[in-house]
């Protein structure tokens, strides 16, 4: 069947001129684009990874057609423009232009495909369930970094094959390396945080020691990570104000994350009792008013005497949660909770400063001399 249909074809370009050759195949270009895009998507089942392949590169794949087809064009009609050097030249780096397009819509698409198989695109902006499904966190990590590394990495190749398709170009820095390795050391230098957060990323990527939304104290700033794209991080601290940080500080700078193997978390309560203040009582509401908060976990609700002075006792509350947002509400509710008990069931045990006269003693003032 090709054969069939590519014989005439081959027979009528053999019997028109060039030019005719080069308009025709003009103008049957988008349509035999668009038709072949339609029978793709046709024939492809929904949710295929290539039905989602072909539309994430679709735009770019029309215009990378459309050059192919100019470039045949140019080949027929190559007596008549052979003298314009530059629109060789001009074509030469739309082509990279476009590939290098291309291939990012690509790897995009290869990234997307990896996390719609893990259950979608983004994660859901509940405080509270932020901080679950590590693993689905993990890939979504992955897959967003290498993404965008590997997009970096073919913008820097698509940039080099550019300027060295410019002959001038390319005879500078021929002849600038040959006399010295000034303009190597020069670019290198100048790349050097391109290409240590390029680094960065990379090892992020790999050894994943922060994730999306993973819950971090940074700079004594508690938040979450919102974005990790080729350079920077985006942290959202929990006032909503965002710290941008390049990748490479989170390998050269100590930070915490409270969601690096679990979510769950330990919290405490502190409140000061009066010496007289009997514990076990204590023990029976935190476990009561724990029982009955939605966010407890069912695995800590401890009372210790932590710390004592000359006037009062330090006990501490120590309760348990799935994540850092649900042991901060937590933290409050029993604090509030505990306060509110003493203040109702123990009012007199609550802390107090002692006075005690010796009535014995001696108030006489010293005489005047």
């Amino acid at each position: 069947m090709r054969d069939n249909i590519l014989s005439p074809a081959w027979m009528w370009a053999q019997m028109h001129h060039p030019e005719s050759v080069a308009i025709v195949i003009t103008v049957l270009a988008l349509p035999v684009f668009a038709l072949g895009t339609r029978l793709a998507l046709f024939v492809l089942p929904p949710g295929n990874v290539w039905q989602l392949l072909l539309l994430r590169t679709r735009h770019a794949l029309r215009v990378v057609w459309l050059l192919l087809v100019l470039r045949l064009d140019m080949l027929l009609l190559y007596q008549q423009v052979a003298a314009w050097a530059w629109a060789f030249t001009a074509r030469r780096l739309v082509l990279i232009a476009a590939l290098s397009w291309l291939a990012m819509r690509v790897v995009q698409a290869g990234g997307d495909a990896v996390m719609l198989r893990r259950g979608g695109l983004g994660l859901p902006d509940d405080p509270k369930l932020l901080d679950t499904n590590l693993q689905a966190r993990g890939t979504l990590t992955r897959a967003r970094v290498l993404t965008r590394v590997v997009s970096l990495l073919i913008v820097l190749v698509g940039l080099s094959l550019a300027l060295m398709s410019i002959p001038g170009v390319r005879q500078l820095g021929t002849s600038l390396l040959a006399s010295a390795g000034i303009a190597g050391v020069v670019v290198g230098f100048a790349a050097r945080p391109v290409l240590s957060n390029l680094l960065a990323g990379l090892q992020i990527a790999v050894t994943e020691p922060i994730r999306i939304n993973d819950v971090l104290i940074v700079q004594g700033e508690w938040g979450r990570v919102e974005e990790i794209t080729g350079t920077y991080v985006v942290f959202r601290i929990w006032d909503d104000r965002r710290l941008i940080l390049p990748l490479q500080w989170f390998i050269e700078h100590p930070f915490e994350n409270w969601t690096r193997t679990s979510a769950s978390l330990l919290g405490t309560v502190f409140l000061w009792v009066d010496y007289s203040m009997p514990i076990e009582p204590l023990r029976t509401e935190l476990k009561r008013t724990c029982a009955a908060d939605p966010d407890w976990d069912g695995r800590h609700a401890i009372v210790h005497v932590t710390d004592t002075n000359e006037a009062a006792l330090q006990v501490r509350f120590l309760v348990s949660a799935a994540n850092s947002a649900r042991v901060w509400e937590l933290r409050c509710r029993v604090r509030e909770a505990m306060i509110d008990y003493m203040q109702r069931e123990w009012p007199e045990h609550l802390p107090r400063r002692r006075v005690q006269w010796d009535d014995g003693a001696d108030r006489s003032s010293p005489s005047g001399g």
